[in-house]
Protein backbone atom coordinates (compact mmCIF):
# COMPACT_ATOMS: atom_id res chain seq x y z
CA UNK A 1 0.00 0.00 0.00
CA UNK A 2 2.77 2.31 0.69
CA UNK A 3 4.17 1.68 -2.73
CA UNK A 4 1.25 3.00 -4.33
CA UNK A 5 1.42 5.94 -1.99
CA UNK A 6 4.64 6.71 -3.09
CA UNK A 7 3.88 6.31 -6.32
CA UNK A 8 0.94 8.84 -6.39
CA UNK A 9 3.08 11.53 -4.70
CA UNK A 10 5.44 11.54 -7.01
CA UNK A 11 3.52 11.19 -10.03
CA UNK A 12 1.51 14.20 -8.71
CA UNK A 13 4.95 16.49 -8.47
CA UNK A 14 6.11 15.04 -11.67
CA UNK A 15 2.68 16.23 -13.23
CA UNK A 16 3.31 19.56 -11.54
CA UNK A 17 7.08 20.02 -13.05
CA UNK A 18 5.71 19.22 -16.54
CA UNK A 19 2.65 21.89 -16.29
CA UNK A 20 5.23 24.21 -15.14
CA UNK A 21 8.01 23.31 -17.95
CA UNK A 22 4.75 23.68 -20.37
CA UNK A 23 3.94 27.18 -18.87
CA UNK A 24 7.62 28.26 -19.22
CA UNK A 25 6.88 26.71 -22.91
CA UNK A 26 4.46 29.83 -23.73
CA UNK A 27 5.87 32.53 -21.88
CA UNK A 28 8.46 33.61 -24.30
CA UNK A 29 5.69 35.89 -25.93
CA UNK A 30 5.08 37.95 -22.84
CA UNK A 31 7.87 37.49 -20.76
CA UNK A 32 11.66 38.50 -21.47
CA UNK A 33 13.48 35.69 -21.94
CA UNK A 34 15.62 35.75 -18.37
CA UNK A 35 11.88 34.34 -16.61
CA UNK A 36 10.92 31.81 -19.22
CA UNK A 37 14.70 30.04 -18.56
CA UNK A 38 14.40 30.01 -14.97
CA UNK A 39 10.57 28.57 -15.08
CA UNK A 40 11.43 26.16 -17.40
CA UNK A 41 14.38 25.11 -15.39
CA UNK A 42 12.50 25.12 -12.23
CA UNK A 43 9.90 22.92 -14.10
CA UNK A 44 12.66 20.37 -15.36
CA UNK A 45 14.08 20.33 -11.70
CA UNK A 46 10.76 19.30 -10.35
CA UNK A 47 10.34 16.50 -12.64
CA UNK A 48 14.11 14.67 -12.56
CA UNK A 49 13.31 14.92 -8.40
CA UNK A 50 10.46 13.09 -8.40
CA UNK A 51 11.44 10.73 -10.72
CA UNK A 52 14.86 10.06 -8.78
CA UNK A 53 12.63 9.60 -5.57
CA UNK A 54 9.74 7.06 -7.40
CA UNK A 55 10.98 4.05 -6.24
CA UNK A 56 9.83 0.71 -6.77
CA UNK A 57 10.80 -2.10 -4.30
CA UNK A 58 8.62 -5.03 -6.06
CA UNK A 59 9.67 -7.94 -7.84
CA UNK A 60 8.56 -7.36 -11.65
CA UNK A 61 11.74 -6.48 -13.48
CA UNK A 62 9.73 -4.87 -16.48
CA UNK A 63 8.14 -2.08 -14.16
CA UNK A 64 10.93 -1.58 -12.70
CA UNK A 65 12.95 -0.84 -16.14
CA UNK A 66 10.06 1.22 -17.21
CA UNK A 67 10.55 3.51 -14.13
CA UNK A 68 13.78 3.61 -15.05
CA UNK A 69 13.36 4.67 -18.68
CA UNK A 70 10.69 7.03 -16.53
CA UNK A 71 13.80 8.73 -14.93
CA UNK A 72 15.69 9.80 -18.47
CA UNK A 73 12.69 11.60 -19.39
CA UNK A 74 13.27 14.30 -16.24
CA UNK A 75 17.33 14.31 -17.66
CA UNK A 76 16.27 15.06 -20.84
CA UNK A 77 13.83 18.03 -19.88
CA UNK A 78 17.18 18.72 -17.56
CA UNK A 79 19.25 19.18 -20.85
CA UNK A 80 17.06 21.04 -22.97
CA UNK A 81 16.56 23.91 -20.13
CA UNK A 82 20.46 23.84 -19.72
CA UNK A 83 20.78 24.77 -23.36
CA UNK A 84 18.40 28.04 -22.10
CA UNK A 85 21.65 28.98 -20.35
CA UNK A 86 24.10 27.90 -22.45
CA UNK A 87 25.46 30.96 -24.61
CA UNK A 88 25.95 28.30 -27.59
CA UNK A 89 22.96 26.37 -27.44
CA UNK A 90 20.42 27.36 -29.78
CA UNK A 91 16.75 26.64 -30.19
CA UNK A 92 16.79 23.22 -31.91
CA UNK A 93 18.98 22.08 -29.51
CA UNK A 94 16.09 23.26 -26.61
CA UNK A 95 13.31 21.78 -28.94
CA UNK A 96 15.18 18.54 -29.96
CA UNK A 97 15.90 17.50 -26.08
CA UNK A 98 12.43 18.48 -24.93
CA UNK A 99 11.11 16.14 -27.44
CA UNK A 100 13.25 13.58 -26.57
CA UNK A 101 12.29 14.01 -22.99
CA UNK A 102 8.19 13.91 -24.30
CA UNK A 103 8.30 11.16 -26.04
CA UNK A 104 10.07 8.84 -23.27
CA UNK A 105 7.37 10.54 -20.87
CA UNK A 106 4.11 9.62 -23.16
CA UNK A 107 5.59 6.09 -23.87
CA UNK A 108 6.32 5.22 -20.06
CA UNK A 109 2.49 6.63 -19.14
CA UNK A 110 0.93 4.34 -21.65
CA UNK A 111 2.93 1.16 -20.26
CA UNK A 112 3.12 1.77 -16.69
CA UNK A 113 -0.30 1.34 -15.86
CA UNK A 114 -0.69 -1.48 -18.31
CA UNK A 115 2.36 -3.15 -16.36
CA UNK A 116 0.48 -2.48 -13.11
CA UNK A 117 -3.14 -3.27 -14.22
CA UNK A 118 -1.51 -6.99 -15.78
CA UNK A 119 0.26 -7.19 -12.80
CA UNK A 120 -2.79 -6.85 -10.66
CA UNK A 121 -4.67 -9.24 -12.82
CA UNK A 122 -2.48 -12.08 -12.28
CA UNK A 123 -2.01 -11.97 -9.21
Amino acid sequence: MKESKNFSEMDGLATLGLIIFLVALTLPRWQPVEVYRWVAAAGALIILVSRIFTRYSGSDLKLRRLLRIQLWSGIFFCAASAFLFIPGGTLRDFIAFTMAGAAIQIYTSIAIPRRRKKLSENG
